[in-house]
């Protein structure tokens, strides 16, 4: 069951009784799509006429997809290759039913969410846009894209990792990271250290991204990570939105915490995947993270 929400920032969003989570956080829904997605993805560098793929995972509202949208030029920008990877097709259809949720957008926009919703497909042939959806669960649809994709972002926005862990195992992120470009980037609000070691096992450098103006300071508010194949450009270590790795975010990559999430097949349920990591961490020789917390006075924020 999904219940309605309105975010601190006016926008509107939904709230899952199975997961028992928000869509967004309370700050801001169009405020997180924004911080988290679009300005670190640095639209800027895709000149007139290129080329931009783009991988929405947990499609859900649209939130992510129409905000990175509606930052691209009416005119004179790149080309935009979509894909949205959703299990569930009420979130996008209880927010195109809000007045609220349409009026935050440019006509095209709204006009895409409302194609994806019913056909599935979307295209612009004047600003020469499409957006294509592939419903049912993200592991098997990744089977589906186009072959040999190198997507430039992949926008990763499922329920926390401790709710949905599917979407969050090793596996599943080594294949996401394969599907990225030389320099492209996977964004996500998630700073999970399990997370964020998957990441790194699979290649891809990883930043911080920083709060979001008027958002409280914690200290890390998502992840970015880069995809640095060519070996003659080293991603900057600093961006709008981002930083590099603190002393203490690496520490805690160490921790028991850092003990990925598995799901070898592919096909596990959320309570597998749960069970044999808390089995791996009981074995594990990793510090605590609980002394991580003490150490670095995060007990309340962790």
């Amino acid at each position: 069951m999904l219940s309605t929400r309105f975010t601190a920032d006016g926008s509107f969003s939904l709230h899952s009784d199975r997961f028992a989570e928000g869509f967004h956080s309370s700050g801001g829904a169009l405020q997180e799509a924004n911080s988290k997605f679009v300005l670190p993805a640095q639209l800027d560098r895709f000149p007139s006429g290129c080329c931009l793929r783009v991988l929405d995972v947990c499609f859900g509202l649209g939130y992510n997809t129409a905000a990175l949208m509606a930052a691209l030029p009416n005119a004179g920008g790149p080309r935009l290759e979509c894909w949205g990877l959703e299990l569930d097709r009420s979130p996008l259809r209880l927010a195109l039913a809000e007045p609220r949720f349409i009026d935050l957008w440019p006509k095209h926009v709204v006009a895409a969410l409302g194609a994806v919703a019913t056909d599935g497909y979307w295209q612009d042939s004047l600003r020469q846009h499409s957006v294509q959806m592939l419903w049912g669960d993200a592991r098997q649809e990744l089977q589906n894209l186009p072959k040999d994709l190198q997507l430039d972002l992949i926008l990763l926005d499922a329920f926390s990792p401790g709710k949905c862990p599917q979407l969050w195992s090793e596996e599943f992120l080594q294949s996401l990271a394969s599907l990225l470009a030389p320099g492209g980037r996977l964004l996500t609000y998630c700073r999970a250290a399990a997370v964020r070691n998957s990441l790194r096992h699979a290649g891809l450098e990883l930043r911080s991204l920083l709060p979001k103006a008027g958002e409280k300071s914690e200290w890390s508010s998502g992840t970015l990570a880069l995809c640095s194949k060519d070996r003659d450009q080293t991603p900057p270590e600093t961006g709008p939105g981002w930083c590099g790795l603190s002393v203490m975010e690496e520490e805690h990559l160490q921790t028991r915490a850092g003990v990925p999430y598995r799901d070898p097949s592919g096909t596990d349920l959320a309570a597998s995947i749960l069970k044999r990591r808390q089995q791996e961490q009981a074995l594990s020789y990793r510090p605590s993270t609980s002394a991580w917390q003490r150490k670095w006075g995060l007990l309340r924020q962790a």
